[in-house]
């Protein structure tokens, strides 16, 4: 199949939306939630990050911004990460909420003594009723774009979004922290 290609006009219109989108989805969010998860992850022994499909490749994005900081960071899918124990912060993105794969991860960790930040569409979800802090982006799930709040494909600005949430909530402990920049790219893994 041979695509057609956007002229610039489109191209524009699409940036326009999607900048848009994430900044109605970003205002949205209640900045105490950030405030307590931001507090929760500055003093957490560990830190995790779960998700799955393209949420869960965004959440690697702020694993590493956390790392950053010099904050003992993992993902709960690699093999090598150590098991979560009590005090250790879980993050857990689910647009629905009913993500089965990421409700089970939550019970597991809570069940370990974690705290779970958990960011999701839907404050009534199961994911938001039981995690210890819910950060609400208000942005339609996958299967659920009659939301009126997106035109963009398939759960696109909650992914976003929660990339966002996450990495501005990196720059407030970074802020506050005043530590150097040349400090934090002395984190950074240079392979080339």
């Amino acid at each position: 199949m041979a695509f057609m290609s956007p002229d610039t006009k489109a191209v524009s219109g699409a940036l326009s939306t999607v900048v848009s989108e994430i900044s109605h989805a970003l205002r949205s969010v209640r900045i105490e939630n950030c405030q307590r998860a931001a507090r929760m992850i500055a003093s957490a022994p560990r830190l995790y990050f779960a998700g799955a499909g393209r949420s869960g490749i965004g959440m690697g994005m702020n694993a590493m911004r956390f790392m950053h900081l010099g904050l003992k960071v993992h993902m709960l899918s690699e093999p090598t990460a150590p098991a979560v124990n009590y005090g250790d912060v879980v993050i857990i993105p689910s647009g629905s909420g009913n993500t089965k794969s990421m409700l089970a991860i939550t019970h597991k960790v809570m069940c370990a003594g974690a705290d779970v930040i958990a960011l999701t569409t839907a404050a009534d979800s199961p994911l938001s009723q039981i995690a210890t802090v819910s950060i609400i982006i208000d942005a339609a799930g996958k299967q659920s774009s009659h939301r009126g709040s997106t035109v963009q494909y398939a759960g696109s600005l909650f992914e976003q979004a929660a990339i966002l949430v996450l990495d501005s909530i990196f720059h407030a402990i970074w802020q506050a922290n005043h530590l150097e920049k040349d400090v934090l790219w002395a984190r950074h893994a240079n392979w080339e």
